[in-house]
């Protein structure tokens, strides 16, 4: 599975790598690692495992820096993103991996049945609490660092059902701008409400990248062998809500048609459509084939890329990776998993694969494309998988396998 690297797709991103030439002739990278919370510190030494296990002909050689953000790091610090690991990223690191977070959502009701906020952060069962001065690390790193895309490509392997899409979610606004308030009326009862904000800026920004990736996936299916979904040329797929949300989600629908008319002969080849949310979900799940590049805005683009986990079997198996115009942070779709937490059992395809796309939205094609056939040989044999696939193997064996496939 392989995506185009930023650098064709996205001419302005001119990424400043902070990279040096060891005395074999390799090109050395620095990448910050960032397990976070749950399964993260499981997977993210998989990833890790994978680049050190490249051979010296893709012209890489590896540094990491350990580094720390989530909810255990606000248990410990009172601070969920510290300043340090920011700093660090910005000033020393080429490129991120990104492990889990306990989500803590705020719903203020459920205070009133919690004793005290150590009672919260204690809690090993439910990830739905609320816990005073917490709020999600990577969706502020997302702000911080101007990683206004998350790229998330769904694809089959195999005899599995045919799937070849990529969703493109804005990733800096619509509801998770996070501003948010509840009050008290005189009966009693309350209210809460929340800003979803969509800006032109943000909407043209995500927009030109899903046409861009369109029409970079056509060029690389039309000089390629391997049979397509898509024979009939690049398609986006604009997913919203205007038809209610007439303001904010026509705003995003009206932007990311007119990158399209901005650029007419550019995009000549692309089949511009669109989808109202919830028909795309119900498409999404009948006739998967047929989406090529979807783009929506966040909170839309944050539910079908999960659900479209669905399609190949598990959110284990989904990467992703967070783009701004500088930087890139890989990073797998699931969530910290604490049910199986310690027990060695989640699956790290989601993250080695996110590994690959972080070195292919860097630049390095190659070995990106050596981890992507290294992991599909996997799947496609079907012999190690992880409970989550219906096997009984390890997190390492997995990620031993995968290894030996490069």
């Amino acid at each position: 599975m392989m995506l185009p690297s930023v650098r064709p797709v996205l001419g302005r991103m001119a990424f400043s790598l902070t990279t040096s030439v060891s005395s074999r002739g390799l090109k050395t990278l620095k990448i910050g690692l960032i397990p976070g919370d749950g399964i993260g510190k499981e997977v993210i030494p998989a990833g890790r495992h994978v680049l050190e296990a490249l051979p010296a002909e893709d012209g890489l050689n590896f540094q990491f820096v350990d580094l720390i953000a989530g909810f255990e790091c606000f248990k410990a610090t009172g601070v969920a993103l510290p300043e340090e690991t920011v700093k660090v990223l910005k000033e020393e690191c080429d490129g991120a991996l990104f492990g889990a977070v306990r989500y803590v959502v705020a719903w203020s009701y459920i205070l009133s049945q919690i004793e005290s906020p150590d009672q919260a952060a204690n809690s090993t069962s439910s990830p739905t609490t609320k816990v005073a001065g917490y709020s999600s690390p990577i969706v502020a790193l997302r702000k911080k660092l101007g990683l206004y895309a998350n790229v998330r490509p769904v694809k089959s392997v195999g005899d599995d059902r045919p799937v070849d899409m990529v969703i493109v979610r804005e990733n800096t606004e619509d509801l998770y701008v996070k501003e948010e308030k509840i009050w008290t009326l005189e009966d009693g009862t309350k209210i809460a409400e929340a800003i979803k904000r969509i800006t032109e800026k943000a909407s043209y920004n995500i927009g030109k990248l899903a046409f861009d990736l369109a029409v970079q996936r056509g060029a690389a299916r039309s000089t390629s062998s391997i049979p397509t979904l898509h024979s009939n040329g690049p398609i986006v797929t604009i997913t919203h809500k205007s038809n209610v949300l007439s303001t904010t989600d026509g705003l995003f629908r009206e932007t990311v048609r007119k990158v399209y008319e901005d650029n007419v002969e550019k995009y000549a080849g692309v089949n511009v459509q669109e989808q109202i949310v919830d028909s795309m979900v119900y498409r999404m799940f009948r006739e998967p084939e047929i989406f090529d590049v979807v783009v929506a805005p966040n909170l839309y683009g944050d539910i079908l890329s999960d659900g479209a986990a669905a399609l190949v079997g598990s959110l284990g198996v989904i990467p992703s990776a967070n783009v701004g115009d500088t930087f890139v942070i890989g990073e797998p779709c699931h969530g910290s998993a604490p049910d199986i937490e310690g027990k060695n059992i989640a699956n790290p395809i989601a993250t080695i694969r996110s590994t690959a796309l972080m070195l292919e939205f860097m630049g390095y094609a190659k070995p990106a494309a050596r981890i992507h056939a290294a992991v599909d040989a996997h799947m496609v044999e079907k012999k190690i998988s992880t409970p989550d696939l219906g096997g009984t193997a390890t997190t390492t064996q997995v990620t031993e396998d995968i290894i030996k496939r490069l």
